[in-house]
């Protein structure tokens, strides 16, 4: 099983396309939040089912502030990050994955790529698509793999697109 999760594309969702052009195919796509529009057009071009919450800039959106599923026996948690003040740090948010039981948690806001793998809980921020603020400003998204025995596997990718060129 291949899942897509990317946060922070602010309304480009040209680089989304991009992202899923570069890719290939996915099972399943998780938007940690600020979509900002087009949420329906995501849904249609992804393919497969998704999971989206809200930013701290989807005002107008219809969108829960947390979600919470299965991927392969594995319990996710997904929030965007900001009502747990990420940008100082992942302690609350993993104080609450905890009380949530949660083996996963996908946030964003802070538009730099994270992973924090424990024994009993993995925290993954996949960065930003389109407003990257980590050194190097590259724009990146997460890749989680579950392997034939049910081991989840989490990686950072950078993202290779022109988004220019996806423009129609």
């Amino acid at each position: 099983m291949k899942v897509l999760v990317i946060s922070d594309s602010h309304g480009r969702n040209d680089d989304i396309k991009g992202v899923l052009k570069q890719v290939g195919p996915i099972d399943m796509m998780v938007h940690c939040g600020d979509i900002e529009r087009g949420p329906d057009y995501i849904r249609a071009i992804a393919g497969c089912p998704v999971h989206m919450v809200a930013g701290n800039n989807d005002y107008n959106l219809n969108l829960r502030q947390e979600d919470v599923f299965e991927i392969a026996g594995y319990k996710v948690l997904v929030v965007h990050g900001h009502q747990y003040y990420v940008n100082m740090g992942t302690d609350r948010l993993a104080a609450h994955a905890m009380e949530e039981q949660a083996d996963i948690v996908l946030y964003g806001h802070t538009h730099v790529p994270d992973l924090k793998q424990g024994k009993d809980l993995t925290i993954m921020n996949p960065g930003s698509l389109s407003y990257p603020r980590q050194h190097g400003r590259t724009p990146t998204f997460g890749v989680i793999e579950i392997d034939p025995y049910g081991y989840a596997h989490f990686s950072h990718v950078e993202y290779k697109g022109n988004y220019s060129e996806f423009w129609s």
